[in-house]
């Protein structure tokens, strides 16, 4: 039995936002083509369906650690260095938005549930977001 860590994982997230844009678990906002996805970037994302695929990112990334995450973790996670400056490279994190946005509609749709462990509370992947990633793994060969 295959599951979503024995797969390749741009496979699993090409075929999650499939998934995710054809069953309409997430949509894009209005002003998703129009903004950059970190403070480092110089531009937008020229891909026309990166909203699916940073959302199949965020939920394999909830499947493979099973432990509360929030925005502020995701956002060291798809952050980046800066460029084009004189000064040296400082690392800044991604923008809080996009991810908020994306995490809150997996949470509508059932994929995600909110969580709190001790004094750590965030987002975990729940038992249909499971199941919908294990069988996405199964059919990738």
């Amino acid at each position: 039995m295959q599951r979503g860590n024995d797969v390749d994982q741009q496979a699993l997230v090409a075929q999650l936002a499939k998934k995710l844009k054809e069953d309409k678990l997430l949509s894009p906002t209005p002003w998703s083509k129009f903004v950059k996805t970190a403070s480092a970037k110089d531009r937008p994302p020229a891909q026309k369906d990166w909203w699916y695929f940073r959302g199949a990112s965020i939920l394999r990334r909830m499947y493979v650690t099973r432990k509360p995450a929030g925005v502020g973790r995701f956002r060291r996670v798809y952050g980046d260095k800066t460029k084009n400056t004189l000064s040296s490279h400082h690392f800044k994190p991604a923008g809080g938005s996009i991810i908020r946005k994306i995490m809150q509609q997996l949470e509508s749709s059932g994929l995600v549930t909110k969580k709190k462990v001790g004094v750590h509370s965030g987002r975990v992947i729940s038992a249909k977001g499971v199941s919908l990633i294990d069988s996405i793994s199964r059919n990738i060969k």
